[in-house]
């Protein structure tokens, strides 16, 4: 029996409800918790965009895809009514997902502002408590 996929286009917003963006995944919750903690260096990152406040779901990978790129196109008027109709107050529709360090990163790399922190080196192997010890990579 075939698998079947799950695809998702969703629209995240800042605090602020100031900034949009638009993005498809096949799995949500990891992806808004990539934005969240900011795993991912870019837009998001720097705009602090990670308030999860609209999402479809659909099986088909190129209708995701296509709905995403039509989304983006248009006005944030219409982008808007699209949150609004499903979700009026734009209450953060992950709330209790996750518990996330209030420093938006988890919590091994509070301090720590180095974009690179968390990657591994490729001399180095992070053993399952995210230390490093010298190693070759696989």
């Amino acid at each position: 029996m075939p698998r079947e996929h799950h695809y998702y286009v969703y629209l995240l917003t800042n605090k602020n409800d100031k900034v949009m963006h638009v993005g498809v995944t096949n799995n949500l919750e990891r992806r808004v918790h990539e934005h969240k903690t900011k795993m991912v260096p870019g837009f998001t990152e720097k705009y602090n965009v990670h308030k999860l406040v609209y999402f479809e779901e659909t099986n088909d990978v190129l209708g995701a895809i296509a709905r995403e790129k039509e989304i983006k196109k248009w006005r944030r008027e219409k982008k808007n009514n699209l949150v609004v109709a499903v979700n009026p107050e734009w209450k953060d529709l992950s709330d209790g997902w996750f518990e996330i360090s209030p420093f938006g990163r988890d919590d091994k790399n509070i301090g720590r502002d180095d974009k690179n922190f968390g990657r591994d080196d490729k001399n180095k192997k992070r053993d399952d408590n995210g230390a490093t010890r010298e190693g070759v990579v696989k």
